[in-house]
């Protein structure tokens, strides 16, 4: 979810690749067991993107 937040807010756009079925399999699972886990997930990805877009200069982070 984090690289998906960093491609989104750095106009990346990513090819889909064979194992990103498997990776979507294990958080549909995850979710089915734990209701709450996206919500946690989402949170920690976007405080991973900010923490990590914070090391841009300053006129990068605005044009992004």
């Amino acid at each position: 979810m984090g690289a998906a937040y960093l491609c989104a807010e750095l106009g990346i756009c990513a090819e889909p690749r064979k194992d990103h079925a498997q990776y979507l399999l294990h958080w549909l699972t995850v979710m089915k067991l734990d209701k709450k886990a996206i919500f946690t997930a989402a949170a920690k990805a976007a405080e991973a993107a900010r923490y990590l877009m914070g090391f841009m200069p300053k006129e990068a982070q605005n044009a992004a």
